[in-house]
Parts: C-alpha cells; sequence; structure tokens
C-alpha cells in the first residue's frame, strides 16, 4: 500500500515537472512582449474607425488570455460603429431611390 501511494505521488511530481517544462518551452504562441502592469494597448479613434485600426488593435494579455473589459469595450465601440454606419448606408439608399421616383 505505502509503495503505491510512493509511486502514485511520484508519477504527479513528474507529470507536473514535464507540464511546466513544455508550458515554458512552447508556451501558449504568443508573439507578443508582454506588457507593463496597468498599461493598455487598446485604443481605437473617438469616431470614423477604419479596418486598419481594427486590424491593430491589441489588447492587454491577463493570466488567461486577453482582459475581458478591454474586449468587451472594443466590441461596444465597433458595435456602435457598424450600426452607425449601416444608418447611414440604409439613409443614402433612401435618398437615391426617392430621387430616382421624382
Amino acid at each position: 500500500m505505502t509503495n503505491a501511494l510512493i509511486y502514485l505521488i511520484v508519477m504527479i511530481a513528474v507529470a507536473a515537472v514535464v507540464f511546466l517544462l513544455a508550458a515554458l518551452v512552447f508556451g501558449r504562441g504568443e508573439e507578443l512582449a508582454p506588457l507593463p502592469p496597468g498599461a493598455s494597448p487598446t485604443r481605437l479613434p473617438a469616431d470614423d474607425i477604419t479596418a486598419d485600426d481594427v486590424r491593430e488593435l491589441k489588447f492587454q494579455q491577463v493570466f488567461r488570455g486577453y482582459k475581458m473589459t478591454e474586449v468587451d469595450w472594443a466590441l461596444q465601440r465597433l458595435s456602435t460603429e457598424v450600426e452607425t454606419l449601416r444608418a447611414r448606408v440604409a439613409e443614402l439608399e433612401d435618398r437615391e431611390s426617392s430621387e430616382h421616383r421624382a
């Protein structure tokens, strides 16, 4: 019974060491250097967001991914921009169709 417990403890310790080594060697695939604590790379212009602005959007990395508040903020800003653009397109299409009827 004691031998089985010792083998189990040794197997768990070896598995933990192998996991930690693999995590250190392979990481999670990040290419970005870590930011100083409290810094945020999340930036978007106040209005007229372009495709390049979205492509260059970066989020602060935290222990298990990205900082949720920054991602939520960016998604809210982008959804507002999409709604604004769709409303403008609809307005222009209505104006164009009314001009063709007249």
